[in-house]
């Protein structure tokens, strides 16, 4: 696919995601994360020259090596993997924009203890398992709200922008949109929430439908 063919099939995402968007309202503003965990940072310059800011990892040395690799671009790193507590340092080495999977309590008060030891901040969204499914991190649907309030009290260097989750694992949309709305009916009950992260490239204009304002994008992004 040469550069217009490229550019006017991501004017097509892009349309897809307009048209969901103002399905919820014209005020109504999505951001696109492009999710570059199987892309090259040649493929990241690619889209990039084309308007794309924010990427999203999932693995803290694979954002490490691209946010290296490309560091002469003004690009908005997003860590949406599952942290490991061993990878907390070298996470913050990276200073992400955002980091889009806290998960739990737990892992809260471990990142707490190491940003104030470096004196930093970071911005967060706490991940909901809002479909209850094993293979998903994140916290129950029922904890989210009480959790959320804790690491803003208990966890200061913490800063929760709102919350992240997965769609339901499943062929039925009705289950899928029960998901989704599930976590945003959480989101908008969160004090000075301003993010809710849902959807993939799978189920994207779903989530946009039932209130999301970040996808993350990552095989349609990259043509892949």
């Amino acid at each position: 696919m040469d550069e217009i063919e490229y550019k006017l099939y991501i004017d097509d995402v892009i349309r897809r995601v307009e048209t969901a968007r103002l399905k919820v309202s014209e005020h109504h503003i999505v951001k696109i994360v492009a999710v570059s965990k199987y892309s090259t940072a040649d493929e990241i310059k690619r889209l990039y020259h084309i308007g794309q800011r924010a990427f999203g990892e999932n693995k803290v040395q694979d954002l490490k090596a691209k946010a290296k690799e490309l560091e002469e671009l003004p690009l908005e790193w997003h860590f949406i993997g599952n942290l490991q507590k061993n990878k907390i340092n070298n996470l913050l080495d990276i200073n992400p924009s955002l980091f889009q999977a806290l998960d739990s309590l737990e892992l809260a008060h471990e990142l707490q203890k190491r940003l104030l030891a470096k004196d930093m901040t970071l911005e967060c969204l706490l991940q909901i398992n809002s479909a209850k499914e094993e293979s998903k991190h994140g916290v129950m649907p029922e904890d989210a709200i009480e959790t959320y309030k804790q690491i803003m009290q208990e966890c200061p260097n913490i800063h929760l922008k709102g919350v992240m989750s997965i769609g339901a694992h499943s062929d039925d949309e009705q289950l899928i949109r029960k998901s989704f709305e599930k976590t945003h009916a959480i989101y908008e009950q969160l004090p000075n929430a301003t993010i809710c992260s849902m959807g993939m490239s799978q189920d994207f204009e779903l989530a946009i439908e039932c209130g999301s304002n970040m996808v993350r994008l990552g095989s349609i992004m990259f043509n892949k």
